[in-house]
């Protein structure tokens, strides 16, 4: 009996597709600062981390037009810079609904974190500071970006949607200290919470503030009397 040669067996015409690994998406950011020498090192950072800066802006009001000629993925910009300063550039942004603004400020001072906040920036930096410290907060401000976009789509009026962002707030507070959990992961918890008992993150929310991060406290305050 005469031996056939073994042919090798065909890959699947999908295998590249199934066993690909799948790049993470480059983020595109605006970046907005008027001193012509932190500028470049901005942009320097953010090349060296695998960001792509695609504007930079010497004023505010350059700043929101590159941000909405290029839709960007994350917009940072510095408090102070002429025409238009960072707060009013990042309010216009924000309005838009275009991406999550990085705030970048010489001071530390509350109120003026406050203002900023208010205007619809995500996070902010106080300088100077290194990639390390820029890094966090860039991640932080694209997830609660992702986290007010959730909450937009829960609640429709704004002057809700403004009280529910403030509750979820809260709840994310007690669930870091008494969980140890990641502000993103505190939020997770919100909305699987809220999906698994079938109700709003605003009352999930207001369960915790009233009654801590127990699944049971949670959704008596909830179906008590939590607005949706």
């Amino acid at each position: 009996m005469t031996d056939r040669p073994v042919r090798p067996a065909r890959p699947p015409d999908n295998l590249s597709r199934v066993t690909a690994p799948q790049e993470t998406p480059v983020r595109r950011v605006v970046i907005a600062e008027d001193e012509a020498l932190i500028r470049l090192d901005l942009a320097e950072m953010l090349g060296e981390e695998g960001y792509d800066v695609v504007g930079q802006a010497g004023d505010g009001e350059r700043a929101v037009t590159l941000a909405e000629e290029h839709r960007p993925d994350l917009v940072v910009l510095d408090v102070k810079m002429p025409k238009l300063d960072g707060i009013s550039a990042a309010q216009r942004i924000a309005e838009q609904r275009i991406a999550p603004v990085v705030i970048l400020t010489a001071f530390s001072q509350r109120d003026l974190v406050e203002r900023a906040r208010d205007a619809g920036a995500m996070a902010y930096l106080v300088k100077p500071f290194t990639k390390s410290d820029l890094v966090p907060a860039i991640e932080m401000a694209v997830s609660r970006f992702a986290e007010l976009q959730l909450l937009e789509a829960e609640v429709a009026d704004l002057s809700e949607r403004l009280e529910t962002r403030k509750a979820v707030d809260r709840a994310k507070s007690i669930l870091q200290k008494q969980l140890g959990l990641s502000e993103p992961d505190a939020f997770r918890w919100i909305q699987k919470t809220a999906m698994d008992l079938r109700l709003s993150m605003r009352q999930v929310a207001d369960g915790v503030v009233q009654h801590g991060p127990s699944v049971g406290g949670a959704a008596g305050s909830a179906v008590g009397g939590g607005d949706a």
